[in-house]
């Protein structure tokens, strides 16, 4: 899953320093960015896009725990912080074993093997949703506001997340992609046509 676009800024007292500016800080601010939007861009390109097979198939169990594993946790982990995202299922990256990785909150990311929701709470809510697999696309999905997401981790320990708002947003959104599910099934029939305009550019014949 992609984070939000929209970027928050505080604005304080910031305007009376525009004197204060150093060209040379601004000119590393803007290499630090357009770095980072490459880095974006080179994970994004590991990352199976729409229409690609891959993202309509069914994951299976995770049987063998063993250092395989753990490298494509590593990589999974990598390629979803390095594309900016919160969220990043197997089956994106073209591996169809039942696995996400994601960052539930402050403490970094975690990865969920064979995962489920246990529980899911009655109250639902619309939010805007994007997905690394869906570029330039973001649709309103309704979700569940809570869930209890029960798995294991690389080691086959169990583990338990009790999850709300986003991040709970981001399980179900994982989860989906386990299951060949993506966001332009579960949003409007305006806004699916909206996206797949967005994801299949029309050849204009002249």
């Amino acid at each position: 899953m992609s984070e939000s676009h929209s970027h928050h800024h505080h604005h304080g007292d910031e305007h009376d320093h525009d004197h204060d500016h150093d060209p040379e800080t601004e000119g590393e601010e803007r290499h630090g960015e357009a770095e980072r939007e490459r880095v974006r861009r080179g994970a994004l390109a590991q990352i199976r896009q729409y229409p690609d097979v891959a993202l309509r198939m069914t994951a299976q169990e995770v049987t063998e725990f063993d250092e395989l594993l753990e490298q494509l946790i590593e990589r999974m982990t990598t390629l979803m912080e390095d594309a900016q995202g919160v969220g990043l299922a197997a089956t994106q990256v073209g591996i169809l074993q039942r696995l996400f990785v994601f960052t539930p909150g402050e403490e970094g990311a975690f990865a969920v093997i064979n995962p489920r929701l246990v529980e899911v709470s009655a109250e639902r809510e619309t939010e805007e949703e994007g997905c690394l697999s869906l570029e330039g696309v973001r649709v309103p999905v309704e979700r569940a506001n809570a869930v209890s997401l029960e798995g294991v981790d690389a080691a086959g320990e169990p583990l338990r997340f009790e999850l709300e708002g986003l991040a709970a947003r981001v399980a179900q959104h994982e989860l989906d992609h386990l299951d060949g599910v993506l966001i332009i099934d579960r949003t409007d029939e305006e806004h699916r046509k909206e996206a797949l305009g967005i994801l299949r550019p029309q050849i204009v014949l002249r």
